[in-house]
């Protein structure tokens, strides 16, 4: 059996912003299908919030606080953006719930709000990823799990994104694991950031030590 991920150990503390950075192909985005139960894990284990998990299913590590806002957003296209929204509402607890899960997209992202009522093919490559987001913030997790959310996107709406992730940790309490090629953004947000190779961690330390460290910027900040 080929191993995508081994020897990788990590820890995301509540609200804090935590990221995964390296080359395609180094078993970062397996790591966030592992935890989130979409991948069976050979070996080791995951604990979430004082809990063993490993073998949980997915919908059970929803219903305990985990979500993921997958690579490539994978929309419904043809439905409205409201009706996208509310697919990642299933574990909400009521309307009111819901109500208030709605308030804090729509704060986050005002041009979803605006957009509502459209088609989600319809809208633009930024503003399907702040919909995929936000779809996986209608559970109101304790860990939000997000895979390349710049990937492909112009600079502005980049920022708007960031912008979006700082306010989920600081107003939410809520914890992000990210997963991002863009490591000067990565290594910007984090409180602590993990550096994959081959499937195994081979650096790690606080986001604004390694953006400083010379051979992390050599090998992967390009400086």
């Amino acid at each position: 059996m080929l191993e995508a991920v081994s020897d990788a150990s990590f820890f995301v503390g509540e609200g804090q912003v935590v990221s995964l950075i390296g080359a395609n192909g180094a078993g970062k985005s397996t790591t966030l299908k592992c935890i989130m139960g979409l991948l069976p894990a050979a070996s080791g284990k995951v604990e979430f919030d004082g809990h063993n998990i490993t073998h949980a299913s997915s919908v059970d590590r929803v219903g305990k606080g985990i979500s993921l806002s997958p690579e490539g957003r994978k929309l419904f296209p043809r439905m409205t953006v409201i009706d996208n929204l509310l697919t990642g509402a299933h574990c909400a607890r009521g309307r009111a719930t819901i109500t208030e899960s709605l308030d804090l997209i729509f704060g986050l992202f005002p041009r979803v709000a605006e957009r509502r009522k459209q088609i989600a093919g319809s809208l633009s490559g930024g503003e399907q990823q702040m919909v995929a987001i936000g779809r996986a913030l209608m559970s109101r997790p304790k860990l939000l799990m997000l895979d390349e959310p710049s990937l492909g996107l112009a600079p502005k709406v980049t920022e708007e994104i960031e912008n979006a992730i700082i306010r989920i940790g600081k107003s939410q309490g809520m914890s992000v694991l990210l997963v991002e090629q863009n490591a000067h953004l990565a290594l910007r947000l984090s409180h602590h950031a993990y550096v994959y190779e081959k499937g195994k961690v081979v650096y790690s330390g606080p986001g604004s030590e390694l953006a400083t460290d010379p051979e992390i910027q050599r090998r992967y900040l390009g400086v």
